[in-house]
């Protein structure tokens, strides 16, 4: 079998790559490459989890970063699991060709109690005085102790929330290298998470993303020139491409309007109550399913959402079929934004009865995904001073909350979800194993055929 890694770009397409991203694009042009048709939704759980089985949602159940579990009444994202995932991945089959190869997973998704070999994921630990410290789980076990002694401990903050940088993607490469290093797996899955930030925050604005990609260069250089002096097949890929939006559009709202949504008030802040909802929305990026405990309403409700401004369409019935996302998670209708547009998970009226959650990175507790947790209120000048003495309140043990992350979905600049309208937005594939007779387009799907190939293939 032929040494491989895989390194998950996240956001890189081919309008990215140029004069910011010198050493990717040489990659490029060395090689092969496709552009991948994005798989609905394009998010990162749903590309993931179809790129590691070669199926789509309808088949392997990832119908989005999260969904609502129906038996339990919640909406969960970002769950962690493994056994989530409804088929075999590709180190199942490649472990069943050959019993010597070994598989490493740095921080793809649904990482927990999956048969990979070596597995590093974040893990913070939630204490019970409530704080969150930054941690992996690693498998085995140990792992975590040697990175994180070697490496320093995970730099959560800087993975997600307003501290988001370069650190944490720059942390991942080195523990793929180590990794490497200690185990010498066969083939290597690595995300490379930085793009997504600023790209979300400003969209193609070349004026502030190009120092991005200068960093995220030079992090895929370090990575790619460690693999090449092991004479390794090398893929660069990514999941799906960010375009530039600027209507957020929320749904909950709408449905709350017609009386559909049911809202519970605690010390006077409200909670959404899906399980008593007649209509609810998952909002996920450009895309949100919608779940109906009354399914007499399905009809109606498809009309109305689809007289709002940004929606292009809302899907039913076959539609969903024929996009591979009849699948028991999924919503009763799916509704997709127009290019310019995207999804909030707002469901309150006025912001004062907002949920606690609301302010804080709490990926886990809002019902739908929340891109604004990288903001601050850009007008308050006093943001920082704020967030250092809500950290010494922490350290002397005070109760506090970290609720500095504004309520104005218009900050967001860039959002994913749908299929672009062009190629050069597509998430790409890369490679630098020449005979591999790369097609000039592919389907999501056809990347795990792609990837043994590269493992298996002399």
């Amino acid at each position: 079998m032929n040494k491989t890694v895989v390194i998950n770009v996240v956001g890189l397409t081919k309008r990215l790559i140029g004069e910011h991203t010198p050493f990717i694009k040489l990659f490029l042009e060395r090689g092969q490459s496709s552009f991948i048709k994005p798989v609905l939704p394009a998010v990162t759980c749903s590309a993931q989890s179809t790129y590691v089985t070669g199926k789509w949602p309808s088949e392997h159940g990832v119908v989005g970063n999260g969904w609502y579990f129906n038996e339990e009444c919640e909406v969960k994202f970002w769950r962690q699991s493994n056994k989530l995932v409804q088929r075999p991945k590709i180190w199942d089959e490649l472990k069943n060709t050959d019993s010597s190869f070994t598989c490493a997973n740095l921080f793809w998704w649904y990482n927990m109690y999956s048969t990979v070999d070596f597995s590093v994921t974040p893990r913070p630990n939630y204490l019970a005085d409530g704080r969150k410290i930054p941690d992996v789980y690693s498998h085995p076990a140990d792992l975590r102790d040697k990175l994180q002694s070697e490496l320093g401990t995970f730099p959560l903050f800087n993975f997600w929330g307003p501290k988001t940088s370069i650190k944490s993607s720059q942390w991942i490469a080195d523990a793929t290298i180590k990794t490497d290093e200690l185990h010498n797996p066969t083939l290597s899955l690595v995300y490379l998470p930085h793009l997504d930030y600023n790209l979300q925050r400003h969209g193609l604005n070349f004026d502030i993303i190009s120092k991005d990609l200068k960093e995220i260069d030079a992090v895929v250089k370090r990575l790619v020139e460690h693999y090449q002096k092991q004479g390794a097949n090398i893929v660069l890929l990514s999941e799906y491409g960010i375009t530039d939006v600027d209507n957020p559009i929320h749904l909950n709202r709408v449905l709350r309007a017609k009386g559909y949504l049911k809202i519970r008030t605690e010390r006077g802040l409200e909670l959404l109550d899906c399980g008593a909802s007649k209509a609810f929305a998952v909002a996920d990026h450009q895309i949100a399913h919608i779940y109906l405990n009354d399914k007499s309403l399905k009809q109606e409700v498809k009309q109305l959402l689809e007289s709002q401004k940004g929606v292009s369409a809302v899907l039913m019935g076959d539609e969903i079929k024929n996009t591979h996302l009849n699948h028991e998670r999924s919503g009763d209708l799916i509704v997709l934004a127009d290019t310019t547009s995207w999804f909030t998970y707002y469901f309150w009226d006025d912001d004062i009865k907002a949920p606690d959650y609301a302010r804080m990175v709490d990926i886990h507790k809002k019902p739908g995904y929340d891109p604004v947790e990288m903001m601050v209120n850009p007008k308050d000048k006093l943001v920082t001073f704020k967030v250092i003495w809500k950290l010494i309140k922490k350290k002397l043990g005070f109760r506090t909350v970290l609720n500095i992350i504004p309520l104005n979905a218009a900050l967001i600049k860039g959002s994913h979800g749908i299929v672009p309208e062009d190629k050069d937005d597509y998430p790409i594939f890369i490679t630098n194993k020449k005979d591999i007779g790369l097609a000039q387009n592919m389907q999501a799907t056809e990347v795990y055929s792609l990837l043994k190939k590269h493992v298996i293939d002399n």
